[in-house]
């Protein structure tokens, strides 16, 4: 690693150092860094645990235990200067044991672990939030032989290199980063690089029956659910059209939760949501910048009144600073699942589907010439 110097245009080589040296240790130090900044492992993922001790009849730690956005566990381990001969082996077992955590019971780690943190935090909301899902019964997690393993160190042994490339041709999810401190003076720098990629996954699991019969149900649940809101979405493009609302002409049916359809802006859509307890139409500002959608958001809600007299109800103003998104939406609680109701369900949509294209349809000139005035196309 180099520093660059500006003013005399060179570059000067950085000290390469030992976390012993610097006084780093696995678990107060490298075990927290990447446990608050989990993407330096180059993904997403959703730290659930640390210093895992629950494998029955063994008091075996794992340092981080993960979820990525596929739902799958990641089992993180952590050396420091050298990664001994045993990573790999202790890995495999943890992986092995992990492989027999249901969903019910992958939620429950998390909550504790959240409780420790502080309280007030639900673990099936934040998890629905990271994989994307309106309802935690359509959360897959931990699913088959899909574990999943990162482990991290300064230098690996060539044992365990040559034992990860063999795990890699018969299908186990390995990674493999290297971790180096530098040091310029007080300034301490860290590089975290990928040494061995990612193949897919095979069979690692004990003692799965209870899993196997809830993932059992899952699928069959999921199953369920997508027909279910196939069927639910065709009726009510089907309605829609008798209607005469052009927006969702040419949208297709699908299983998600939700249903699009554009505005003419680029990242501004219309949306309809469909859940088991609820159905929901929003006026969705979701271009790429953050910024930009609270500044056009913030356009509209100073006209919220007018907005929502135009409207004929008051409608649900949502900026969500910490979110990329901002929404303005309408909702009414129905039990989705039953068929008997979903008449009343499409005449519902369909009217306020009717009424959000009225009302929002004359503003995205104005956010179009917001958006020329003040931001970057």
């Amino acid at each position: 690693m180099y520093r660059i110097h500006r003013q005399t245009n060179r570059i000067t080589a950085l000290s390469q150092v030992t976390f012993s040296e610097l006084g780093f240790t696995e678990r107060a130090h490298l075990q927290e860094w990447l446990a608050n900044q989990p993407d330096a492992l180059g993904e997403e993922l959703l730290i659930i645990q640390k210093e895992f001790d629950g494998f029955d009849d063994t008091k075996e730690r794992l340092d981080l235990l993960a979820i990525d956005k596929s739902g799958a566990l990641v089992i993180i381990e952590n050396k420091l200067d050298d990664s001994g001969r045993n990573v790999v082996w202790q890995s495999l077992k943890y992986a092995a044991y992990c492989s027999a955590l249901s969903k019910t019971q992958v939620a429950e780690i998390f909550q504790r672990y959240l409780d420790k943190l502080g309280p007030g935090c639900d673990a099936k909301s934040i998890i629905c939030e990271f994989l994307g899902k309106e309802e935690f019964e359509e959360v897959t997690l931990n699913h088959g032989t899909n574990q999943r393993l990162i482990m991290v160190a300064a230098e690996f042994r060539k044992e365990v290199t040559s034992a990860v490339l063999w795990l890699l041709k018969h299908n186990v999810l390995v990674k493999c980063f290297r971790a180096k401190p530098y040091q310029d003076g007080a300034d301490l720098f860290l590089t975290i690089e990928q040494l061995i990629p990612l193949p897919e996954a095979e069979e690692l699991m004990i003692g799965v029956s209870e899993k196997e019969v809830e993932e059992q149900a899952v699928e069959r649940g999921e199953f369920t659910r997508h027909q279910l809101r196939l069927e639910f979405w065709q009726k009510t493009l089907e309605a829609l059209e008798q209607a005469g609302v052009k927006r969702y002409a040419n949208v297709t049916p699908g299983h998600d939760h939700w249903l699009n359809a554009g505005s003419g802006l680029s990242g501004v859509h219309y949306s309809m949501i469909f859940t088991r307890h609820e159905v929901r139409v929003s006026f969705e500002l979701a271009r790429t910048s953050k910024e930009e959608n609270k500044g056009l958001f913030d356009v509209l809600q100073a006209r919220a009144s007018e907005l929502d007299g135009a409207y004929g109800a008051p409608l649900s103003w949502r900026r969500m600073g910490d979110k990329k998104a901002s929404i303005i939406e309408i909702a009414r609680e129905f039990d989705g699942h039953n068929r008997d109701n979903w008449p009343d369900m499409i005449d519902w949509l369909v009217e306020q589907v009717q009424r959000m294209v009225r009302v929002f349809e004359p503003e995205i000139s104005k956010l179009r010439a917001k958006i020329r005035d003040c931001y970057t196309l």
